[in-house]
């Protein structure tokens, strides 16, 4: 009843890190249902010539395909599930702990974990993930992609660049 003569609690920050996270997975979502109904399977879309293209594939193994052709994909499935899973559990362990904050590194996890909760619900729903962007850089093709791996991607290397930058030294 008196609460507004208390001094101001400090604010939680974890509901906007967690609504970046929702907002990467509705994106993902969103995208990859697109390009689902929208592009025939191997089928591509000329975003920029001879550079960018949305196409329609998917990726039953680990990042790049990795282990996309084992004799046992059940079992490939389910432990990147497993592993994927566990990891978003460790980010959103992260968040809820740093979670009084909006920095490069709340932001980064917040990334991850969105990109970490797309590419499961992929692999739990249809056993595969959707990936549709596609680069060329010269005679180079990058392994197509998704949002979510973007994500994911995105958020590493703020982490990457955050353990460069230099440390403020702490009042003792």
């Amino acid at each position: 009843m008196l609460r507004f003569l208390l001094p101001p609690s400090k604010p939680r920050r974890l509901p906007w890190l967690l609504a970046i996270s929702a907002a990467t997975v509705a994106l993902d979502r969103i995208t990859k249902i697109w390009v689902s109904a929208h592009v025939p399977y191997g089928g591509s879309i000329p975003v920029i010539d001879h550079v960018l293209r949305i196409s329609h594939w998917t990726n039953d193994g680990a990042a790049f395909s990795l282990f996309a052709s084992s004799a046992s994909p059940q079992t490939v499935r389910w432990l990147l599930v497993a592993f994927a899973s566990l990891a978003a559990l460790v980010v959103l362990l992260l968040l809820i702990r740093l979670g009084n904050r909006i920095g490069i590194v709340t932001v980064a996890l917040a990334l991850i974990l969105g990109g970490a909760i797309g590419n499961v619900h992929d692999r739990i729903a249809y056993g595969s993930v959707v990936d549709f962007i596609e680069v060329h850089i010269v005679h180079y093709h990058y392994p197509d992609f998704n949002v979510a791996d973007s994500c994911v991607v995105i958020g590493a290397c703020l982490l990457l660049i955050e353990s460069l930058l230099p440390q403020k030294k702490s009042a003792e």
